[in-house]
């Protein structure tokens, strides 16, 4: 008899199943070691709804994306360095200022074209922005700085992290929203 539903398992040291939907479509089953196929079998089944729901979304959403991607032209090795020179300046600014307002050091700034942020800070306090976002409204960049920026206080996304979020920028879910709807719309303006 075959599953419904196709799926990759990855086992790893996890107390928990858990289940990931990629981008594509693809599902994916993360499993502790020794975890029997019946057992996943069991929980795929009852998530099914859930996972066909999902699935089929992040399909199109995955799709579209392609499609824009493709017809989207292509920036010259000259623009895309002029927009990163451009997005240094304005995130090495924006830090030094909401770094010192916040009370928090921070290491190095890269600017990348990450595919699935528009921020990161890691636990040595280096910061990387996306370049797309000198396309942003201004608040929307000063959230992202000061979201980055508050991971050197809080290395997570706990309710305390989002008070320290909310200590400089207390209207910051307005910025999250704008970049929930217009996101997709940074990855096609040039």
């Amino acid at each position: 008899m075959s599953f419904p539903i196709s799926y990759e398992i990855i086992y790893s040291k996890r107390k928990s199943v858990a289940i990931q939907i990629r981008p594509d479509g693809q599902v994916i089953v993360r499993a502790p070691y020794g975890c029997p196929r019946s057992f996943i079998n069991s929980f795929i089944h009852q998530k099914a709804d859930w996972i066909v729901k999902h699935s089929a979304e992040n399909k199109q959403r995955y799709e579209k994306q392609v499609q824009l991607k493709k017809d989207r032209p292509t920036l010259s090795d000259a623009q895309r360095r002029r927009y990163i020179e451009t997005a240094r300046s304005i995130f090495t600014q924006k830090a030094a200022y909401y770094a010192r307002l916040m009370g928090v050091t921070y290491g190095r700034i890269s600017i990348r074209e990450q595919k699935t942020r528009w921020g990161s800070c890691s636990s040595k306090g280096n910061l990387n922005f996306n370049w797309r976002l000198i396309f942003a409204p201004e608040e929307v960049v000063d959230y992202i700085v000061v979201h980055e920026l508050a991971h050197r206080k809080e290395m997570n996304h706990s309710r305390a992290f989002y008070n320290v979020v909310a200590s400089v920028l207390p209207d910051y879910k307005v910025q999250e929203k704008w970049l929930k709807e217009n996101g997709e719309k940074l990855w096609n303006c040039v």
